[in-house]
């Protein structure tokens, strides 16, 4: 006869097992993604950056999960910005273009409405959204983020370097005043400041964000936030002056870091630590021509406007605590995919009605799997120029990030062996004529269903 002690324990057992299988299934997180600007893949102490002191993103980084292979969909900022908001490449946009890499003042279009960004796809799911710093997608009405799924904006249109007084001294990229460069700072769609104090603009992006956090404390919420910083001009606020041994450029980015801080302490003192997820990286390599008021690749070679990988090869931190397991991910990823990634863990609907170059890659957040991005197209405006497929990168046309040298086309085409040799300096085509022909079959397929949309990026606005 068994015992009634036993059968109690029995219960506890199987009601314990219960619990522990509905508990696998993560809850809807609070998502938070924040998107630096020209940041380097070598700026960050975690990255191995020697003296830009990054604290906040570095224990991130050992909390959560850093990732070596993540990738931007574009070495630029417009078409980076709409591959991660839409999950496609910009050529299916058309947020891409060989005659103007991005959106300018002038512009006269932004991102089509008809695309669906990740604003609307969490929206749609009971989320709260906004958008803070910069957007680059549009800066008339009906581009703007607020007709793009974002309940709320706050943060400027375009780059920080746009609307240029033409009183500017010619180096007032690096040694700028707030006053050269007549960005304006909006709120929603209205204009609140002209020229925008860029000196402030990463402290007010960060209590801005708080408040948010604050506000929808009780529901599910979705915070983009994409930095101005560290693209040039650079500017920091008082307290973070001379504060980094790596110049203005470092102070910038240890202020971008305490922003970063402060966040995850309002979602510590909120309770709110451990259903959210945070993600942290860059639109696009280091600007390199700025030399020291740039940033860093690292190892990698090139850098912003190069398919190079240190161009589209970024820092890429995730932290979930309790969700997600701890440690360094070798798997590949990219922008693309928070996209769908975040879609899915909000329960929102992943449209099934446009072809999406983004994947799910949640099994290695969650550590139940691998990821399922095994290629990566690299694009420089509407051209193919080179694609990874595990670690083989072949390269089928180069060309420097700026300088105004033409592209080299390849033919056969460059091949690195990335886990060999991420600085791509040893050219092994030769050796592997397999690998080329491996990809030179996925770009067939790739480029056989490929529909390029009109280009959004060279019209312009008729003076008035």
């Amino acid at each position: 006869m068994v015992s009634l002690g036993r059968v109690a324990a029995l219960v506890v057992l199987v009601f314990s097992l219960g619990t522990q299988s509905v508990a696998a299934e993560p809850a809807r997180p609070n998502v938070i993604i924040v998107f630096a600007d020209d940041l380097g893949y070598g700026d960050l102490g975690c990255y191995g950056h020697p003296t830009i002191a990054t604290p906040n993103l570095d224990r991130l980084a050992n909390e959560g999960q850093r990732w070596t292979d993540f990738y931007s969909a574009a070495p630029v900022c417009t078409p980076s910005r709409a591959a991660l908001l839409t999950g496609r490449l910009p050529v299916r946009s058309g947020m891409c273009s060989d005659r103007r890499g991005v959106l300018f003042q002038d512009s006269a279009r932004g991102l089509p409405s008809d695309e669906i960004t990740l604003a609307e796809t969490l929206r749609g799911a009971g989320y709260a959204t906004a958008c803070v710093g910069k957007w680059h997608l549009g800066h008339l009405p009906q581009y703007l983020p607020t007709a793009q799924g974002f309940d709320r904006y706050f943060g400027l249109p375009y780059s920080n370097d746009m609307d240029r007084s033409p009183t500017a001294p010619r180096n007032a990229s690096v040694n700028p005043k707030p006053e050269y460069f007549n960005v304006p700072l909006m709120r929603d769609a209205e204009v609140v400041e002209r020229p925008a104090d860029q000196t402030t603009l990463t402290k007010r992006y960060t209590e801005e964000a708080i408040g948010f956090i604050k506000a929808n404390r009780d529901r599910p919420f979705f915070l983009y936030m994409a930095h101005t910083m560290p693209h040039v001009p650079l500017h920091r606020s008082e307290k973070f002056v001379g504060r980094s041994r790596r110049g203005i450029f470092g102070d910038v980015v240890e202020e971008i870091d305490d922003a970063v801080g402060r966040i995850v302490q309002t979602l510590g003192e909120l309770g709110l630590d451990r259903r959210t997820l945070v993600v942290f990286t860059s639109d696009n390599g280091p600007w390199l021509s700025f030399n020291e008021h740039g940033g860093s690749a690292g190892l990698l070679r090139g850098g912003k406007g190069s398919t190079w990988d240190g161009g589209m090869r970024e820092p890429a931190i995730f932290w979930w605590p309790g969700t997600i397991p701890p440690g360094t991910v070798h798997e590949m990823g990219s922008t693309m995919d928070l996209f769908v990634t975040c879609s899915r863990l909000g329960g929102a609907t992943v449209p099934d009605d446009r072809p999406l170059d983004g994947v799910d890659i949640s099994p290695a957040l969650l550590g139940t799997g691998p990821s399922p991005r095994q290629t990566m197209f690299f694009y420089r405006g509407t051209k193919l120029f080179a694609v990874r497929h595990g670690q083989y990168k072949a390269h089928f046309s180069t060309q420097p990030g700026y300088g105004g040298e033409p592209a080299a086309k390849h033919d056969p085409p460059l091949l690195f062996d990335l886990g060999r040799d991420p600085g791509e300096k040893r050219d092994v085509a030769k050796d592997h004529p397999d690998a080329i022909a491996q990809i030179r079959k996925i770009v067939e397929e790739h480029e056989s269903g490929l529909v390029r949309a009109e280009t959004q990026l060279e019209e312009r606005l008729t003076p008035q």
